[in-house]
């Protein structure tokens, strides 16, 4: 736990570094503690009762080094997935809320919808109003074939309205 500890440690240090110094810097500072901990792991493993949570843990890492180095070789990537288990939170807790769902069409459509939803939160926008931009433009095109106008509304999109904004 010391050594997940102090990788964690190491990675807070670097989150204000561009891309491209993170990489650098997670290359110099932290692949050498998360190399010591797959160390540790591999020689401890035979050691470790053949059932239980720790034999769990170990299989696990051990089983998943190479995707729990990934962050190892991309400054973009972060070192856990710990945002998207939030953004998903929400979803989660509301499922018993959404028993009514019970067709492949039903869960297309709520999968669609907090996609948006997620999308407009990770860019900064609100999402209700998001929403509602969304469905009071896009009637206005219904009979265009072509679609160039999506782009407007994209959730990236410098053309949305500041109102469907968060403030900084």
């Amino acid at each position: 736990m010391k050594q997940i500890q102090a990788i964690y440690d190491e990675e807070g240090k670097l989150k204000n570094l561009s891309s491209e110094e993170r990489l650098k810097q997670r290359e110099v500072v932290i692949k050498p503690l998360v190399d010591a901990l797959f160390l540790y792991l591999k020689q401890n493993e035979p050691r470790i009762q053949a059932k239980g949570k720790m034999r769990e843990a170990f299989n696990y890492a051990l089983n998943q080094e190479k995707y729990l180095k990934v962050f190892l070789t991309d400054g973009d990537v972060p070192m856990d997935n710990n945002a998207s288990e939030r953004a998903i939170r929400g979803f989660t807790v509301g499922r018993k809320n959404w028993q009514m769902i019970d067709t492949i069409n039903g869960a297309n459509a709520s999968a669609v919808i907090y996609s948006i939803a997620e999308t407009a939160k990770a860019n900064n926008l609100k999402p209700y109003e998001y929403f509602e931009h969304l469905l009071s433009e896009i009637p206005k095109h219904m009979d265009d074939h072509d679609l160039k106008f999506m782009e407007d509304l994209l959730p990236w999109s410098p053309a949305l309205p500041d109102r469907i904004r968060k403030n900084k």
